[in-house]
């Protein structure tokens, strides 16, 4: 049966490191997100950060995967690879990446304008962001995991969007993805029960049409299959008794 990865204080200590770097790479990557960058660019500078700093990209050689970020732009969910194309005003960029400090892997996402983007693209990006924060502000030990996604989703239907169902949060720790998955839709009181002391990735990715998705032809990138618009941002959580610390914050 698959169980939560548990944590002691010397790991926890690590997460903490590790989830640091990772905040403040990504604070570092967005401030350089401006027409005419490409996001190879962002991906070079991504990585330079991390070494520099003690990490190891997460990502980086992960299935396969060979960049230290996930760049997504305007209607790519997740997995975008990251070369030549040059942002454009109006654009929005996801930019998902992860560290690995003494072993232990931490997750972060935040979707960044490019310009002045559409009033339809800003409140798309807040509602994965307040999707994120509303989640976060439930999650203690002893609550389901269908208690986030019905929070994730509930939030974002009201606001006449939708959550990719097909994509999902996860837990991590040794590995990057590992039990229990955080899916974006569900229901208040179902699925697995979170205890004291394991981690975990919530991570509202919202679309402004359907929820179809479609594989790009490099295996890697996922569309949306209606060419919406998509927004995804992410913490890494320590879920804890009577809350949790998320360890990917300023």
């Amino acid at each position: 049966m698959p169980r939560f990865q548990i944590f002691n204080e010397k790991e926890i200590a690590s997460l903490r490191k590790g989830g640091r770097i990772l905040h403040d790479c990504l604070r570092h990557v967005s401030a350089l997100v401006e027409p005419g960058v490409t996001t190879g660019f962002l991906d070079s500078m991504a990585e330079a950060f991390i070494r520099d700093h003690g990490g190891i990209p997460g990502f980086k050689g992960y299935q396969g995967f060979p960049a230290t970020l996930c760049t997504s732009v305007n209607d790519v969910c997740v997995h975008g690879i990251p070369g030549a194309q040059e942002l454009k005003p109006g654009d929005m960029i996801s930019i998902d990446c992860g560290v690995v400090l003494d072993g232990l892997n931490t997750d972060a996402c935040v979707t960044v304008p490019v310009g002045v983007i559409s009033p339809l693209a800003q409140r798309l990006m807040d509602t994965s962001r307040d999707a994120l924060d509303q989640a976060i502000t439930i999650v203690k030990a002893g609550i389901h995991v269908g208690d986030i996604s019905s929070t994730v989703e509930k939030l974002a239907r009201a606001r006449g969007f939708a959550p990719i169902r097909a994509l999902t949060g996860h837990g991590l720790g040794t590995t990057l993805h590992q039990y229990p998955d955080i899916p974006n839709v569900g229901t208040a009181k179902t699925g697995p029960v979170l205890p004291s002391m394991t981690l975990i990735a919530i991570e509202p990715i919202i679309s402004a049409g359907s929820d179809a998705i479609v594989e790009g032809d490099d295996g890697w990138a996922i569309y949306a299959k209606d060419h919406a618009l998509i927004a995804h941002f992410e913490h890494t959580l320590l879920v804890l008794q009577g809350g949790n610390e998320v360890l990917t914050a300023g």
